[in-house]
């Protein structure tokens, strides 16, 4: 195994930012759209050019621009056909499966249609095949991520309704479940996208699945939204926030290109950082002999045997994970039915090696930021004891040399200190950690079509998050990055994947990270139950001291002793009275400094969410077979990403201030 391993082939070779775009807007039977569709399309047009201008003009390497629609007649297509067209990809979540959304898209009216388009036949009227066609024709050059899971259903209330056209009541039905499923594929759409383009009229905004609805969606999770009126194409606004839907356009307004340069500047770009600085960053096998002394402390305090045995620790390989901790993972995602091989293959060459480099350089770098504070903790301790010591060893004439060897802790602690702020050993173990956790739960995401909305990811300031001088926030746009360079899945979503990947995908995650959590927890207030007890012990010892010499001074005063007794042993009770209190109150720092409760309680906290998340898959997967939906199995993954993502916020909370630094 060599010494270090360079980048990942992630950041190496494949590894690029994709400008994401959501479509959204009216159907060609639309009549704001019917009667400008000419104009709509040289808007959008126009509009995507200028998109293609402003990511040229951008510094760094970037993927092509990938535009996420669901592809209904009008807008949708319109915006495909353009996009593909400049050579943009082309990502689909269809509301339903591939052949139920072709048919109920292509508008048949006679069950005999509903029947030949369900069987991949063309429909007899001309009118319906031309649509069907359409569609057909699009999906085809598209990555379609097929929300299957309730078909069945849809379709069974969907012949109800064709059958009885009078029957209010199934058209009712049909509409509901349709409009839900529908706003379903809109929300999965928003959540991989950096910006909505919405052709809407602002009228109807309540309607689920609709343009409307899917705006204020969009602005509710965060997603910036350019809204072009589709009376007047050739002027946009963008909105940023929900209540901004109630403030009237102006007329006389220009759209504004400074605007949306800004959002995509955002979306792909970290001002004064590039994955080229990651190559700064060095995986070693094995964590560094010189930075053990805090995993020692959790050793000796923790309660767990082998106080005194070895402390070497040898991170997982990037090039072995996938035969090691990932196999099971990978196994089970290949055995998905109906799984997307390429999704398998970027989990095993890119995402699975990415956190193992990313896991074993940040459990490296957090030895040596922590290991550096308790090691200043210890030479400051041994200063004071080591420049009193010559008092009760007898050496007064030889007092310059304690003061000496005093001398030397002390510029130790001044370099150790100068060297972890120079070497960056805080800001860089909490990038990387960042990343690594972002990453952990990934395969739950990545193979059921889930991600985080580009407007819900963390924003962190300051330098606490930066690298070689970089962006706070490289680790949150570089994780999300790496994600969406995988995509979603091609993959038709029946109950049969979603149970397979719930079952051996997500539940063996947060099961195994819900026991990781306790028995963390369990060992964080172990040890810092014991070091409290260690420096209670110190200083009732240093009151012991002086009692002691204050007893045998005041025996010797009354004659019970020699009343020179307690000038003889007065230098040792001095350095007793000055080195119980001491070591007590180093140990007291390291204790505030590594913070094992609060950090136990974080993991208490943690390990108390996986519980429920765990509890709530055992009974979706128990439970009636209808109720395994795909926006049931989505919840659940959003649940386990929130709760990464806030104990993530808990954990910089607590360290994020304690920069390496002086012993006070």
């Amino acid at each position: 195994m060599p010494k270090t391993a360079t980048l990942p082939a992630p950041i190496r070779d494949s590894w690029l930012p994709h400008l994401a775009l959501g479509v959204t807007g009216h159907r060609a039977t639309n009549p704001a759209y019917s009667a400008h569709a000419a104009a709509i399309g040289a808007a959008l047009e126009a509009l995507f050019a200028r998109i293609d201008a402003i990511c040229a003009g951008l510094p760094g390497e970037r993927g092509p621009v990938r535009l996420h629609s669901l592809l209904v007649d009008g807008t949708d297509q319109v915006a495909g056909e353009r996009a593909l067209a400049r050579g943009w990809e082309l990502a689909v979540p269809l509301p339903f499966g591939a052949m139920l959304n072709c048919a109920i898209n292509a508008h048949p009216e006679t069950l005999a249609d509903v029947d030949a388009l369900l069987a991949g036949r063309p429909a007899a009227n001309p009118a319906v095949e031309a649509k069907a066609a359409a569609i057909r024709a699009i999906t085809a050059r598209a990555r379609m991520f097929e929300l299957a899971d309730r078909d069945a259903e849809i379709e069974a209330l969907w012949r109800a309704h064709l059958a009885a056209p009078e029957d209010h009541a199934a058209a009712r039905a049909f509409d509901a479940l349709a409009s839900d499923n529908v706003a379903l594929a809109g929300r999965v759409m928003i959540e991989h996208t950096d910006l909505v383009v919405a052709v809407w009229d602002g009228k109807v905004a309540n309607l689920p699945g609709g343009t409307g609805h899917t705006v204020a969606e969009a602005l509710k999770l965060g997603a910036p939204v350019l809204l072009i009126d589709p009376a007047r194409p050739d002027t946009w606004r963008i909105l940023g926030r929900p209540e901004e839907l109630g403030v009237p356009a102006d007329p006389a307004a220009a759209p504004d290109f400074a605007r949306l340069e800004a959002i995509i500047r955002a979306a792909v770009v970290v001002e004064g950082w590039s994955p080229a600085q990651l190559a700064e960053e060095q995986w070693r096998p094995t964590s560094s002999r010189a930075f053990g002394l805090y995993r020692r402390i959790e050793r000796v305090f923790g309660g767990a045997g082998g106080a005194l045995g070895s402390l070497k620790v040898t991170y997982e390989a990037p090039e072995a994970i996938v035969a090691g901790s990932g196999a099971e993972v990978v196994a089970a995602a290949a055995s998905m039915p109906g799984g997307d091989p390429a999704v398998v293959r970027e989990l095993t060459e890119d995402v699975l090696p990415l956190f193992a480099w990313s896991d074993g350089i940040a459990s490296r770098l957090a030895d040596a930021y922590r290991s550096g504070m308790c090691v200043n903790f210890v030479l400051a301790a041994l200063a004071v004891m080591v420049g009193i010591f010559y008092l009760p060893a007898g050496m007064k004439e030889s007092k310059w040399g304690f003061a000496a060897i005093e001398l030397l802790l002390l510029g130790g602690i001044l370099t150790l200190t100068a060297a972890g702020s120079r070497l960056g050993w805080h800001r860089r173990w909490f990038a990387m950690r960042r990343v690594a956790e972002y990453l952990r739960h990934a395969p739950a995401l990545l193979l059921l079509g889930v991600a985080r909305p580009t407007g819900r990811w963390p924003r962190v300031g300051g330098a606490a998050g930066g690298i070689a001088g970089g962006g706070a926030e490289w680790p949150e746009h570089f994780a999300r990055h790496a994600l969406r360079d995988v995509g979603l899945p091609r993959v038709t979503a029946t109950r049969e994947y979603l149970r397979a990947g719930l079952e051996q995908i997500v539940l063996h995650h947060v099961s195994a990270q819900r026991r990781y959590h306790i028995d963390k927890a369990h060992k964080l207030e172990t040890v810092h139950h014991r070091l409290d007890k260690v420096a209670e012990s110190c200083f009732a010892l240093a009151v012991a001291s002086v009692l002691a010499y204050l007893g045998l001074k005041g025996a010797g005063a009354m004659g019970l002793v020699d009343k020179h007794l307690a000038g003889t042993l007065s230098p040792l009770f001095t350095f007793f009275g000055v080195a119980f209190p001491t070591l007590g109150a180093n140990l007291s720092g390291i204790r505030y400094f590594a913070d094992f409760e609060r950090f136990g309680a974080i993991s208490h906290v943690a390990a108390e969410k996986l519980r429920e998340i765990e509890e709530r898959i055992g009974l979706l997967l128990s439970g009636a077979p209808e109720a395994l939906t795909y926006a049931a199995a989505a919840d659940l993954i959003h649940a386990l990403d929130e709760a990464v993502v806030e104990e993530i916020a808990s954990w910089q909370s607590v360290f994020g201030a304690k920069h390496l630094a002086l012993p006070a």
